[in-house]
């Protein structure tokens, strides 16, 4: 394992993530890929309701928020996880065309993504306001 490789696991160790992601497959990859880095799911939520309750009963240090969650608007839950001063990223199919200019400057990764690129963008979100 290099010394970059080392520190993010270090560094991730623990976090708390939510994930909000309405394909089943994708969510798992993304479960295993967040376990490998050293962080826990908090909770893997199909639909935006769901998550949106989550945010009020766990214990959530970042988020992993599919753009497009069966057809529902992530406006209210991102808003609600800016306030809280949660980071999170955005996945999209489309990568950042899919986000367009709703949430300026938050951090889009293009699916499908690998274990090293959302470990990057973890780690950039963590370190640009995270509260761990």
């Amino acid at each position: 394992m290099n010394v970059a490789a080392s520190l993010s696991r270090n560094t991730l160790q623990g976090l708390q993530v939510l994930i909000v992601e309405d394909e089943t497959l994708v969510a798992m990859l993304i479960e295993d890929y967040l376990r490998e880095l050293g962080c826990e799911v908090a909770l893997s939520a199909s639909r935006v309701a769901k998550a949106m309750k989550s945010i009020e009963t766990c214990r959530i240090d970042a988020a992993v928020l599919d753009v497009n969650v069966a057809g529902d608007s992530i406006s209210e839950l991102v808003e609600t996880l800016q306030k809280r001063g949660i980071p999170f990223i955005l996945a999209s199919g489309y990568g950042a065309r899919g986000v367009g200019s709703r949430w300026p400057g938050s951090l889009v990764l293009q699916k499908p993504f690998s274990e090293a690129d959302l470990g990057a963008a973890l780690l950039a979100s963590v370190r640009n306001g995270a509260r761990v």
